[in-house]
């Protein structure tokens, strides 16, 4: 037998006898990878990271202890109260009446909002000429700016040199003041309504995603425009509507800057927003800004959140049986692969 032979395979071999030492460059080098792209992680992360715990967290935080004190935004010296605040929002008729009428304009504005952007979306689905011109005016006002918009309707329905006054007088009709009670709640959802742009692109790319050869299979067996609508196209497109439905909620419970720009115009200011329109935001501000009670307007807030959780999470409770999905979220679990993976 040769001493190569009895030196074993590492004497034949010092690339190998490399490789196999425990304490070789080779063998650290995924370890030294996996710092680097931690790092870069981190480096590229880090900015978003500290925005978030200095615009979001801190915030929350602050507005958190301060529902728990008497303070006023000025003083320094705020009194714990412990939980008085929040037995002053559940015994407030006011609070609890703005909190009704944000649900009630909710429960209104969501449903006519998604409706609206869906009828769209199925009209610029068909082939029509210009297809391309009517989908990007109908999205437009999804772009504008909300002051833009809220002061684009206040000029329209503007109860001395509106145009929908001056429409009203070509058929004989007395001008109505559209910015005050019982038709301001009607211009805030109609301003609501109209910027449907982003339900309508939505809705537009759910239904570009419904394979067409079903719609072609349910119309060579005789199924109708309304049946291939309602059996086909509404099942497969549940997942995008049901989404809207949930961002529509959480969207439209926190209104605030619309309320604020379609008011009457009067030197009143907050106060001069209409009962109707009188939502948790506009309370929310008035204890703020008005009253400065920063304390009681903070329990509020957290009120209001509690509530959006609430409210979303019985949306999601009863989206069961209702929302089809290609794939069951809920049994497509699959373990992620990392770098050493085969």
């Amino acid at each position: 037998m040769s001493t190569d032979q009895l030196a074993g395979p590492d004497a034949r071999s010092p690339m190998r006898a490399a490789i196999a030492r425990p304490g070789s460059p080779r063998t650290r080098r995924p370890r030294s990878l996996r710092a680097r792209r931690t790092g870069a992680f981190y480096v590229f992360a880090g900015p978003w990271l500290l925005g978030f715990l200095a615009m979001t967290v801190f915030p929350l935080g602050y507005a958190l202890w301060l529902s728990f004190t008497n303070s006023d935004g000025l003083s320094p010296n705020a009194r714990y109260v412990g939980l008085a605040n929040y037995r002053e929002v559940f015994t407030d008729p006011d609070t609890l009446a703005s909190l009704g009428r944000t649900g009630l304009f909710t429960a209104i504005t969501v449903p006519l909002t998604i409706a609206a952007g869906l009828l769209l979306a199925v009209l610029l689905n068909q082939p029509i000429r210009a297809r391309g011109v009517f989908r990007t005016l109908v999205y437009l006002p999804a772009v504008v700016p909300p002051v833009g918009s809220a002061l684009v309707f206040k000029l329209i329905f503007d109860r001395d040199s509106g145009s929908a006054n001056g429409l009203l007088d070509i058929f004989g009709v007395n001008g109505l003041s559209w910015l005050a009670d019982p038709y301001a709640r009607y211009v805030l959802i109609s301003l609501t309504v109209w910027a449907c742009g982003n339900v309508m692109i939505i809705s537009l790319a759910g239904l570009q995603d419904i394979p067409a050869e079903l719609l072609d299979a349910a119309r060579v067996d005789g199924a109708s425009w309304w049946q291939s609508f309602t059996r086909i196209i509404l099942p497969l497109l549940s997942p995008v509507l049901f989404f809207q439905l949930v961002t529509q909620i959480i969207a439209t419970l926190q209104s605030f800057l619309p309320l604020l720009i379609s008011i009457d115009p009067t030197p009143k200011g907050v106060g001069a927003v209409p009962e109707s329109n009188q939502l948790i935001m506009i309370d929310v501000f008035t204890q703020y800004f008005s009253n400065g009670r920063y304390g009681y307007a903070s329990a509020m807030l957290w009120v209001l959140f509690a509530f959006v959780m609430a409210v979303t999470f019985l949306v999601f409770k009863l989206s069961r049986g209702v929302v089809f999905y290609a794939v069951d979220p809920e049994q497509t679990q699959t373990k992620p692969r990392t770098i050493g993976d085969n």
